[in-house]
């Protein structure tokens, strides 16, 4: 499904992707397009693509191919979503402990809209965190 979504293949992309945009939440999928995980996330964010449109962007960057974030953004995880609005990293409280982005595939399109629409929400009254609708603490029901 990256095929689907625009891809950024150099850091000064990644700059101007996330400052060009005033009025639209920036979503940037970091990981490879290889990767399952990614291939996963990557069905979640084509789907809400169209849905999303007026309000976010999505971008797919490949880490190896542009590491300049590697460091930066801690990019360890196969698949990271980060959220940027107005050149600032916006901050999400999944209930994880790691707030700065997601960093596992998200299965459900609805539940993954309704954390862009809480981030975009959040960010446009000008917080740097937004409280996701539901708590992911729980994910694996051990």
């Amino acid at each position: 499904m990256s095929y689907l979504l625009p891809h950024l293949h150099s850091g000064w992309a990644v700059d101007q992707a996330i400052m060009a945009e005033n009025e639209r939440l920036v979503m940037i999928r970091f990981g490879h397009d290889w990767d399952e995980t990614c291939m996963q996330m990557d069905e979640v964010l084509a789907g809400v693509a169209d849905k999303i449109n007026n309000f976010a962007v999505t971008y797919l960057v490949d880490i190896t191919e542009v590491p300049d974030f590697n460091t930066l953004y801690e990019l360890y995880d196969p698949s990271t979503v980060m959220f940027f609005f107005r050149n600032k990293h916006i901050m999400i409280d999944l209930g994880t402990g790691n707030n700065n982005k997601i960093n596992w595939a998200m299965k459900d399109k609805h539940e993954f809209l309704d954390i862009v629409e809480t981030v975009y929400r959040g960010a446009r009254k000008g917080r740097g965190l937004a409280i996701a609708p539901k708590d992911h603490s729980t994910k694996y029901r051990y």
